[in-house]
């Protein structure tokens, strides 16, 4: 009969999962990195299978890791809820939060009201495509993340920030840019500049062009947000985007598109179990009061 894991062999197998570092574990956990590295290969060794595969950049799970991640992460998590009752939390003075969003914003702003309210709470935050997004919040790699109509899972609590749509985006100085109203005919001419593969902006986009039986001959995709921005910047095409999902600038214009009237829910989502988190609790809060604020701004300009 094999012996059951230590909580340790546990909680060290865990924090590496999350940071995708042993070191970085360590430096969580305050204890030496030999010792989540010890920790970690007596597990592999009870399991009889490997659960991380060693890279110079970082670590990555195995299939057997992931798995098992997805009851750690959920044990280390109401872990930290019975800490928070102990402790009867007043004042949120540290703490990490791991954030993912498929736009700059609203995510950016959020981000900024949350660090003048908690300057001590260290906020990792990283662009992903809508698919990867989703697909790293169901295997629990991030505590939130801020995507436009995120999928349904009976695992993820969604909360609505705000609605906008698909607007085609351009320089202030592009020959369309006096128009009031597009159609996705007037923009065939034009260079068509998209996210890249994976993002719910290409699909989308995609979609209404099969829908409408059209063609655009030129397509330009680009990495992410910032680079459609800066491909927008250097005027290099028009590109179809969500209204508010960049910085706004005196530089372009956003133009409402005849087939594209439909609205679009920008959503903070989250692990079920980790709905009641202080930390998580608080900065969502804080996404509510920073949407707000910015649509009130918005009107009043």
């Amino acid at each position: 009969m094999n012996a059951s894991p230590n909580p340790y062999q546990i909680k060290a197998f865990t924090f590496v999962a999350r940071e995708r570092s042993f070191s970085r574990a360590a430096h969580c956990l305050n204890v030496t990195q030999s010792s989540v590295t010890q920790h970690v290969a007596k597990l592999e060794n009870q399991m009889g299978t490997q659960l991380f595969i060693r890279r110079r950049e970082g670590v990555e799970l195995t299939r057997a890791g992931i798995e098992l991640f997805k009851i750690t992460d959920r044990l280390a998590t109401l872990d930290q809820l019975v800490m928070e009752k102990i402790n009867d939390y007043s004042a949120l003075s540290e703490g990490n939060i791991r954030l993912i969003a498929n736009a700059p914003r609203p995510a950016m702003p959020i981000i900024a009201k949350y660090g003048e309210l908690y300057p001590h709470v260290q906020i990792d935050f990283t662009l992903y495509d809508w698919t990867s997004a989703m697909s790293l919040l169901n295997e629990r790699q991030v505590d939130m993340a801020i995507v436009t109509e995120p999928s349904d899972s009976e695992t993820l609590v969604t909360h609505e920030l705000r609605r906008s749509r698909y607007m085609a985006h351009m320089r202030s100085d592009h020959r369309l840019a006096k128009k009031a109203v597009l159609s996705l005919e007037e923009l065939q001419s034009e260079t068509l500049v998209l996210p890249g593969d994976g993002s719910l902006t290409q699909k989308v986009a995609q979609s209404k062009i099969r829908e409408y039986g059209l063609k655009f001959p030129r397509v330009l995709k680009t990495t992410t947000f910032p680079m459609v921005k800066e491909a927008l910047l250097h005027n290099l095409g028009v590109g179809l985007l969500l209204e508010n999902s960049m910085y706004p600038s005196d530089k372009l214009v956003a133009i409402p598109v005849e087939e594209m009237p439909e609205d679009y829910r920008d959503c903070v989502v989250i692990p079920r179990d980790k709905k009641d988190l202080r930390l998580i609790k608080s900065f969502l809060g804080v996404c509510v009061e920073a949407v707000v604020s910015e649509e009130s701004n918005s009107v009043g300009s």
